[in-house]
C-alpha cells in the first residue's frame, strides 16, 4: 500500500472537509471519509471479510476513547470573571489591564504577574501571547494554566516573580475565541501573520492596515511599552467543534491532538531564537514531564532553502523566511522570539517553565542573569553588546544599540595572532574616516584626537605581525552616523584560553581597570575567557571612536603544522 495514494474522506451530505494539520502548515492537508478507504489497488466495493472485521474491534475495544467525552468550552462571562476574581485574590502579583478592543468591541486583557515588594528595574521582561487564540483553544487554556502556576505558592514561581515580569495575553482575537472559531478577525486578518508583507511597511515598522486590525495593534503597544526581553507565541490545537449526528448538534470533544513542535513554525523558519539552545532547553523541561517535541528540519534531515536552489526546493525544508507580527519585537528590540505548538497543555506549561528558567539563571556566555539577549552586533568574534548594571539599563541600551545596526563600522588587525587581540568600533562619520586599513595611517590619525593616548596604541601595533586593519564598513548614512550613544555600550573580546593573563588591556590607549561600569571584567565560559570593557554614557557620548588593544599570555603552548612519517623523511631524504 503506497502511502501517497491513501485519501481519507468525510462525507457529510456529498461534502467534503480538508482538514489542515496544523496551523504553521495550512497549505498541508488531507481528505477525510469516515466509512470508505482507497488505498492503492484495495477497492471501497469489496466485499467485507467479517472475521477480519471481528479482530479489530476486538483489538480496538481495548482502545480508550477519549472523543466519547466532552470538553468544556470557556465563554467570554467565565474568562472575564476569572481575570476579575485572580486580580482580586493575588493583588500582590498580579495587575490585570485593559490594551485594546477587538474589531467588535471586545476587550483586549494583558495580564502583568510580579512580585511587586521587589523593584521592577532589574527583572527580565518575558511576554508569553496567543497570536492565533482565537481558534487555536489549546495555546489560549495553556497561557491560562500557566497564569494558575505563576500565581501559585510554588518555589519556584515565586523566584519567577521576583526576577521577572511575566506578561500573558491569552486571548488576542476574542471574536474568534468565543463566536467564530476562525483565525481572521471580523476583516479577515490574522493576528499572528498580519495577512502578509502587503500589510506591513518594514522600513518603518509600520502596521499598515491598523483600521481594519485593532487586535493586532493592541499587541503591538504592548510591545513597545514594554521592549521584552523574549516573546514566546503559543499555538496549538483548533478543537472547533464538530458536527455530532445527524441532527446537526455540535460539540468539542476530548482527545484532539497534534504533533507538537518547540521555538519556531514550519511555515516560518526566521521566527525562533537564535541560540538553538533555548529551544533545546525547552524540549528538555518537556521531555522530563513525560512529552516529546518536533524539532523541524533537523528531524525531517533536510537543510534550509534559498532562492538559487529553487529547482531542487523539494529536497530542503518546507520553511520559508517569512515575517510575521511577532518577528515586529525582534525588528525593532532586539527580543527573542519563538513559536510553540501545544498538543497538551501540561506539555505546553512544562516547556514555558523551561524558558522562564532561563530568565532566572546565568546563560552560559554572558555574565549575568537573564535572557541571552545583549549581544547587538558580532564582527569575526567580538561584539558589541548592551552596557549597564540593571535590567532597564540593559534594555535601553539594548534597544538604542540594536537600533544604530547600520552606523557601526568596526575592524581588527588582521591576520588575528595568538596573543594579541584588537577591537576597533567606529560611531559617527568623523570616527569612520579615521579608521584606515594602512596600520600606520591609523595609528598617525590620532595623534590629533582628543582623549587618545596614540603613542599607547603605536606601541601596540607596531610590536605585531599583522599586516593591516581588516574593516567592515558600516551603512548609514546621514544623520544616523552621527548620533553620539547615550545609554553607553560595552564591547566583548573572547580569549581562546581558560586561564590567560592579561598583560595589556587598554581603550584608546588608556590602560583599563577592573569595573563593571567603568572598565573592564571578566570570566571564563562557553569555552573561553570573556572580557568585556564597559563604556558608561557619559564616555560614549563624547566620542564615536573606541580601540582597544590586548596583550595576554596564554596559559597553555599551542603549536600547529604536521610531518610526514619519519619513514617517509628517511626515504625522501628531506630530513628531520
Amino acid at each position: 500500500m503506497r502511502l501517497a495514494s491513501i485519501r481519507l474522506i468525510r462525507r457529510t451530505r456529498d461534502s467534503v472537509w480538508q482538514v489542515p494539520l496544523c496551523s504553521h502548515a495550512r497549505r498541508f492537508t488531507v481528505s477525510v471519509l469516515v466509512g470508505s478507504l482507497v488505498a492503492g489497488g484495495v477497492s471501497s466495493s469489496a466485499p467485507a471479510d467479517e472475521g477480519s472485521a471481528r479482530d479489530v474491534a476486538q483489538r480496538l475495544a481495548k482502545m480508550p476513547r477519549p472523543w466519547k467525552e466532552s470538553m468544556h468550552r470557556v465563554t467570554r462571562l467565565e474568562y472575564e470573571q476569572t481575570l476579575r476574581f485572580w486580580s482580586q485574590k493575588h493583588s500582590d502579583r498580579l495587575v490585570v489591564e485593559e490594551v485594546g478592543k477587538s474589531a467588535e468591541g471586545m476587550p483586549i486583557f494583558l495580564l502583568s504577574i510580579t512580585d511587586r515588594s521587589v523593584p521592577d528595574n532589574d527583572k527580565q521582561v518575558c511576554l508569553i501571547s496567543s497570536l492565533h487564540g482565537g481558534p487555536e483553544r489549546s495555546g489560549t487554556t495553556t497561557i491560562l494554566h500557566l497564569t494558575e502556576w505563576l500565581l501559585s505558592d510554588d518555589s519556584e514561581a515565586a523566584e519567577v516573580r521576583r526576577k521577572q515580569i511575566v506578561l500573558l495575553m491569552p486571548i488576542i482575537n476574542p471574536n474568534a475565541f468565543f463566536v467564530t472559531d476562525r483565525f481572521g478577525n471580523a476583516h479577515g486578518i490574522d493576528p499572528y501573520t498580519g495577512s502578509g508583507p502587503k500589510n506591513w511597511d518594514l522600513k518603518t515598522m509600520t502596521f499598515m492596515a491598523a483600521d481594519k486590525s485593532p487586535e493586532i495593534m493592541a499587541f503591538l503597544s504592548v510591545i513597545d511599552r514594554y521592549q521584552p526581553e523574549v516573546n514566546a507565541d503559543i499555538h496549538g490545537i483548533g478543537l472547533q467543534e464538530y458536527p455530532e449526528d445527524k441532527l446537526g448538534e455540535r460539540r468539542m470533544y476530548q482527545g484532539q491532538t497534534m504533533f507538537e513542535i518547540t521555538g519556531s513554525a514550519y511555515s516560518n523558519y526566521t521566527l525562533r531564537p537564535w541560540d538553538w539552545r533555548v529551544t533545546e532547553a525547552m524540549i528538555a523541561a518537556g521531555k522530563a514531564a513525560g512529552y516529546g517535541s518536533d524539532r523541524f528540519e533537523a528531524d525531517a534531515q533536510q537543510c534550509f532553502w534559498g532562492p538559487d536552489a529553487q529547482p531542487i526546493a523539494d529536497r530542503f525544508w518546507l520553511g520559508r523566511p517569512r515575517f510575521y507580527t511577532a518577528q515586529v519585537a525582534y525588528a525593532k528590540y532586539h527580543t527573542m522570539v519563538m513559536a510553540c505548538e501545544v498538543g497538551w497543555e501540561e506539555s505546553g506549561v512544562a516547556r514555558l517553565k523551561g524558558l522562564l528558567r532561563i530568565g532566572n539563571n546565568v546563560w552560559e556566555g554572558e555574565p549575568i542573569a537573564g535572557y541571552p539577549v545583549d549581544r547587538v552586533k558580532s564582527f569575526c568574534g567580538h561584539f558589541v553588546a548592551a552596557w549597564g548594571q540593571t535590567a532597564d539599563e540593559r534594555r535601553r541600551s539594548r534597544v538604542e544599540l540594536w537600533n544604530r545596526q547600520g552606523a557601526f563600522t568596526m575592524a581588527m588587525l588582521y591576520p588575528q595572532t595568538d596573543g594579541r587581540d584588537t577591537f576597533v568600533c567606529a560611531v559617527g562619520r568623523e570616527a569612520d574616516k579615521r579608521l584606515d586599513p594602512d596600520k600606520a595611517k591609523f595609528v598617525a590619525g590620532l595623534r590629533d584626537r582628543e582623549g587618545f593616548r596614540a603613542e599607547a596604541i603605536r606601541a601596540f601595533v607596531d610590536d605585531g605581525p599583522e599586516l593591516k586593519f581588516y574593516v567592515a564598513r558600516g551603512r548609514a548614512d546621514g544623520a544616523q552616523r552621527d548620533r553620539p550613544i547615550t545609554n553607553g555600550m560595552a564591547l566583548r573580546l573572547r580569549l581562546p584560553y581558560r586561564s590567560p593573563e592579561l598583560l595589556d588591556l587598554r581603550l584608546n590607549g588608556h590602560l583599563l581597570a577592573e569595573s563593571r561600569t567603568d572598565g573592564f571584567h571578566k570570566w571564563f565560559a562557553d569555552g573561553y575567557t570573556q572580557v568585556q570593557i564597559n563604556i558608561p554614557p557619559d564616555k560614549t557620548r563624547e566620542g564615536g571612536l573606541f580601540v582597544v588593544t590586548c596583550a595576554y599570555k596564554p596559559d597553555v603552548r599551542r603549536t600547529y603544522g604536521w610531518k610526514p612519517p619519519l619513514e617517509v623523511t628517511n626515504r625522501s631524504g628531506s630530513g628531520g
